[in-house]
């Protein structure tokens, strides 16, 4: 590749990444604007002048603490019982043969395609028997069944040499041995990238805390934005944005920190489309 191709490749890769990263600039140029800033005509694009109570005034109007708790939590669980019981549902699909395995794990795959809302009914009338309704296990549950999970394991799993587990026989290890001291961890970047991938959605995830949480306090922290817009009236994007910039940075924080995770893992599973 000639030196004009390359600045223009990294040229049309700025100018992409610039794109990307306009909605995140935006949100926190407007964080420190007023109400006022927001109808003047034409529309400014930096503060003027910056107003850095917005910050302050969301902290003592939203009980964000609680929020960032509740998500924090649900999102932790959530990941530890899906790291978990999809780590053994994979294990049996790569290793363990049964008859049916091979339809069963289509049929168990096919589920990712069906959209969340039509199965909510359903669900709903399922946790309400349970009493679960308004607690946080209603989120927990549903999402630890979790295909993907199994899927991007199995793809891990099957990549760890088989006579590692055969060494490990002849010395007397059982299957759940093998699975503990050998499995999960030449497995580990495949956890890794699982992990943040279910925290991600975890602390994104609106509709299901929509429909299954009616308490304050246990709103996470999408409810609570939503919330926090319904009460003044979808206006005030000053500090609508505010709100959005301090619960945008766990979520930053984690990809920051993942990414290469992320991107390696996926490459060497096969889900990066070699």
């Amino acid at each position: 590749m000639t030196i004009r191709k390359q600045l223009l490749l990294h040229a049309v890769l700025a100018l992409g990444g610039l794109l990307m990263l306009f909605p995140f600039i935006w949100m926190m140029l407007t964080s420190f604007k007023g109400a006022g800033q927001m109808i003047n005509e034409p529309l400014a694009w930096l503060p003027g002048p910056w107003r850095t109570r917005n910050y302050p005034d969301v902290l003592r109007q939203v009980p964000i603490g609680r929020a960032y708790w509740n998500s924090m939590y649900i999102a932790a669980i959530t990941v530890a019982a899906t790291l978990f019981t999809g780590a053994m549902a994979a294990y049996a699909f790569a290793r363990i043969p049964f008859r049916g395995s091979g339809p069963v794990f289509g049929l168990f795959l096919a589920t990712q395609m069906v959209p969340a809302q039509v199965t909510i009914v359903p669900l709903y009338i399922m946790l309400a028997k349970l009493q679960l309704i308004d607690s946080h296990l209603a989120l927990i549950l549903p999402a630890v069944a979790n295909p993907f999970a199994v899927f991007l394991l199995r793809q891990f799993i099957r990549a760890v040499p088989v006579e590692l587990e055969d060494a490990a026989r002849i010395d007397g290890a059982n299957r759940w041995t093998i699975f503990w001291r050998i499995i999960l961890p030449n497995i580990r970047p495949g956890l890794w990238t699982l992990g943040i991938i279910v925290f991600l959605a975890s602390w994104n995830s609106y509709f299901f805390p929509l429909v299954f949480l009616n308490t304050p306090d246990l709103f996470t922290i999408p409810l609570l934005l939503d919330s926090f817009n319904a009460q003044h009236g979808g206006i005030d994007y000053g500090m609508t944005a505010a709100l959005s910039a301090m619960t945008v940075v766990p979520m930053l924080i984690a990809f920051l920190v993942g990414q290469r995770k992320i991107l390696n893992s996926m490459a060497s599973s096969g889900l990066g489309g070699r």
